[in-house]
């Protein structure tokens, strides 16, 4: 049996679907079967929806805290390309220039 496709979930289908474990009882297990999700993706929601509403542990990062990481990380990588670029610019044109000037 292959790999199942990976599928993406809206932020609307992931609260639902969090509400339907409420409904359930808190059985994730069935939910997850009920709705044709693996059940550790619908526990990892589950967890992220307590987090967002207060309920997790000290310390834990929201979804928009989350988000917010990830936009930084990759502005960061961005930075860190056009600084390496620039470095290497300034080496070879200083190179350059010393070339000229002999």
């Amino acid at each position: 049996m292959g790999r199942r496709k990976r599928r993406v979930f809206t932020k609307e289908q992931k609260e639902q679907a969090v509400a339907l474990v409420k409904e359930n009882d808190g059985n994730v297990a069935k939910t997850a079967q009920e709705l044709d999700l693996t059940e550790s993706a619908l526990r990892a929601w589950v967890k992220q929806a307590e987090i967002d509403a207060g309920g997790g542990p000290a310390g834990a990062p929201t979804s928009d805290e989350k988000k917010e990481l990830a936009r930084l990380r990759r502005e960061n990588r961005r930075l860190r390309m056009e600084r390496d670029f620039l470095k290497k610019a300034t080496a070879f044109f200083a190179k350059d220039n010393s070339d000229i000037s002999k």
